[in-house]
């Protein structure tokens, strides 16, 4: 079967996007909370995030795109992923572990979560159940009609309202629930069937990433190869609409909070609220994730062999390196934006005025993304032990 190019391009462009979004939460997320130093920071934390904020969403249609429906075996299905993502999460689990925190504790915890410290490894749990989801919906999505997959497309896009709905009836005074972590969370408002005693209500199945999941199917299955006039026509209005619902959702929450007095700070749970249409279930997110889709799904497959160019020796190692890059980067990442910073400065005040912050974002996370790519390309080569490290 030919390589889906498009897919190697769109996986290497969301490993580095999630580098930006994770050198961008210093400039709202403080070492002890919620931190903003300036006006135009939020503006630039708004913007850089925002603009990559689909990278996890990409991922999971990549995957989906890929694998689902199964091609081989349930068995074989599930001990491929075990191999490929099991193995190499417990051992960087454990070096997260060791490096940041208590170690005592952080093993203890990784009994029932990942290290919060490691924040970034949520995202293998949720695809580790997306995965174990796959063998059961299997046999339905290969015979499932194009007018039926739309269907419940549109059901689950209409789940992406479920945030803004639980925000807008928990407006009123709500307890304040703290979990494990230490970090208060505003309890969230039962909607359709959910209680103290239920957390399954109505949409409960239709949410979250199980709408990406289909997304990809659906584009595997019904999108054919279109041109630039329709690509653009569809993907320009879903991104730009997209972006404007998190852009300015963000936005707007600081400076309602700031109130016009910078810096602004409070808990780690404030930070929580001005994401709110950051979620990657929300509205904007899933546009965006439809746009860039749409337009990489432009990159088309070569018929040539391609031997000796840019994809061959660059950007298909790199590709299949993304899942250890994505593992690992954390720790690269926290000396070069902590490094920038110090040489740098901090928010208006720093070497190169307004311009300080957008520099350090994109540099740590240019720097982060080729120190990664090259360890985890180098380590992959590696005979029978780069899998293990690695994926």
């Amino acid at each position: 079967m030919e390589r889906e190019k498009w897919i190697d391009w769109m996986r290497v462009t969301a490993c580095f996007m999630v580098m930006v979004v994770h050198c961008t939460e210093p400039f709202y997320l403080g070492g002890e909370g919620s931190l903003i130093l300036t006006e135009s920071d939020a503006y630039w934390a708004s913007f850089f995030d925002t603009f990559v904020r689909a990278c996890v969403p990409l991922f999971v249609v990549a995957s989906s795109y890929l694998q689902f429906p199964l091609h081989y075996s349930t068995g074989e299905f599930l001990r491929r992923r075990a191999v490929r993502i099991l193995i190499p999460f417990a051992l960087w689990s454990i070096i997260y572990a060791l490096v940041w925190g208590e170690p005592v504790q952080n093993f203890k915890d990784l009994l029932l979560n990942f290290n919060y410290a490691a924040g970034h490894l949520w995202f293998v749990y949720m695809l580790l159940g997306i995965y174990l989801l796959m063998p059961l919906l299997s046999p339905w999505a290969e015979r499932v009609s194009k007018k039926e997959l739309q269907f419940y497309l549109l059901f689950c896009f209409a789940t992406t309202l479920i945030p803004f709905i639980r925000a807008w009836a928990s407006a009123g005074d709500v307890p304040v629930i703290y979990g494990p972590s230490g970090i208060p969370n505003r309890a969230l408002y039962p909607l359709w069937g959910e209680a103290s005693w239920n957390t399954y209500g109505l949409f409960y199945y239709f949410s979250g990433f199980i709408g990406y999941l289909l997304l990809g199917l659906y584009l595997r299955r019904f999108t054919g190869r279109l041109s630039w006039g329709k690509t653009l026509a569809l993907a320009l209005p879903s991104w730009i609409l997209g972006f404007i619902i998190c852009f300015w959702g963000f936005l707007s929450r600081v400076l309602a909070d700031a109130a016009g007095h910078f810096p602004i700070e409070g808990p780690t749970g404030l930070a929580a609220a001005w994401e709110t249409t950051w979620i990657n279930d929300t509205t904007g997110v899933f546009l965006m994730t439809i746009g860039w889709i749409l337009l990489f799904k432009k990159i088309l497959n070569s018929s040539q062999d391609d031997k000796g160019g840019f994809y061959q020796k660059l950007l298909l190692p790199v590709s299949k390196a993304s899942y250890g890059m994505y593992l690992c980067h954390l720790l690269v990442l926290s000396f070069f934006s902590g490094w920038l910073r110090q040489t740098l400065g901090i928010g208006a005040e720093g070497q190169i005025g307004i311009w300080t912050t957008p520099v350090e974002i994109l540099l740590a996370a240019f720097l982060t993304f080729v120190v990664s790519a090259v360890f985890c390309v180098v380590v992959q080569r590696i005979p029978k032990v780069g899998k293990w490290i690695v994926g």
